[in-house]
């Protein structure tokens, strides 16, 4: 299995919603508008392939200097525990460089894998506006 990366190409929502399904995110995977919105208003994706088939996104909110707000990161669950969740950190946060943070809302089923990729650091100071809908 030889999995190639690439930063900056958004795929076509169909192969979006397909691989949040399969990997277990929660996102409005049945609300297609929201979904493309969601894409057209993120400025650094960067996509995981086998073979042509999407298996790994991350997908992300920057000002490429300051801060970047990773707010998708999904992984096909065929390829979990393979590595390619942390390879798509790492790719953002090269993407993104030196000068700028990376920082993550995590579900609570996931808060154990973000100290363990060894890249991320558990933060206690923030606050949130849930939204609504």
């Amino acid at each position: 299995m030889e999995i190639n990366f690439i930063a900056g190409f958004v795929p076509e929502i169909d192969e979006i919603i397909s691989l949040y399904k399969s990997s277990g995110i929660n996102r409005p995977v049945n609300d297609t508008q929201r979904m493309e919105e969601m894409y057209q208003n993120s400025n650094l994706v960067v996509t995981a392939w086998d073979n042509g088939k999407l298996v790994g996104i991350a997908r992300s909110l920057t000002d490429f200097c300051y801060c970047c707000y990773l707010s998708d990161l999904a992984v096909a669950a065929d390829y979990q525990k393979k590595g390619i969740g942390k390879k798509l950190i790492e790719l953002t946060k090269e993407e993104i460089g030196e000068r700028s943070m990376l920082l993550l809302l995590s579900a609570p089923s996931a808060m154990e894998y973000y100290p363990r990729t060894g890249l991320m650091e558990k933060v206690e100071n923030g606050f949130i506006i849930k939204r609504t809908k």
